[in-house]
């Protein structure tokens, strides 16, 4: 197996936001006049759907979504301490530099939120390529965005690794024709990702390693 592209999925793989995400979502809500109540538990464990999806799930509808989600941008960064990297996502992101594989992130959040937390949590030396949402391209799990950051970086699909938490990132990949890699410390247990059947599953970040290694 030649990898020589590893695509990252942003929330639950490399960043630990879900305190963060929760908040802002909360706040947005009430700033619109929406004061839902809305379980944490539950909410965690659909964080990387999308924010119509989810609510559906707790039976309303926000009536003017974009202005719900202008305010929860404006609003996120106001509880950014409560996000923090992973254990060993430097470390990793550093060895597959050394290795020269090429490296990317594919993060359903907008293209300026996702430049944005990359360099509030310094990990820009060790991303190639930044996908964020961006207008007239699909986001996951159609592989339209995979399959463009593998176009521009010039790497075959077949030779890419795409690692994340959630069915989402697996489907994509799959979809892709790329490698899958689910990670079981993030929004989902370990046996929802086993019945994804990805060809991987690590539960540290660091795992990366043997994979790319072929060990």
């Amino acid at each position: 197996m030649n990898i020589s592209l590893v695509v990252f999925d942003l929330d639950g793989t490399l960043i630990s936001s879900h305190e963060t995400i929760y908040q802002a979502t909360v706040e947005a809500l009430r700033r619109i006049g929406i004061k839902k109540e809305i379980d944490q538990n539950k909410f965690n464990t659909m964080i990387g759907w999308h924010f119509e999806d989810i609510f559906k799930v707790y039976d309303f509808k926000v009536p003017d979504f974009e202005d719900f989600i202008n305010i929860y941008k404006s609003i996120y960064f106001d509880y950014i301490h409560s996000s923090y990297l992973y254990d060993g996502v430097k470390k990793t992101l550093e060895f597959l530099q050394a290795k020269k594989i090429s490296t990317a992130l594919l993060t359903t959040k907008g293209q300026d939120q996702a430049e944005i937390l990359v360099n509030f949590f310094d990990i820009g030396f060790g991303l190639n390529y930044i996908m964020g949402r961006r207008p007239g391209i699909a986001h996951k799990p159609s592989p339209e965005p995979l399959l463009k950051i593998c176009q521009d970086l010039n790497v075959d699909n077949s030779n890419t690794l795409i690692v994340g938490d959630t069915e989402m990132d697996i489907e994509c990949g799959r979809n892709a024709g790329a490698r899958t890699c689910a990670v079981s410390y993030g929004y989902r247990t370990a046996e929802e990702l086993k019945a994804l059947s990805p060809d991987f599953l690590i539960d540290n970040i660091a795992k990366l390693e043997y994979i790319v290694n072929g060990l």
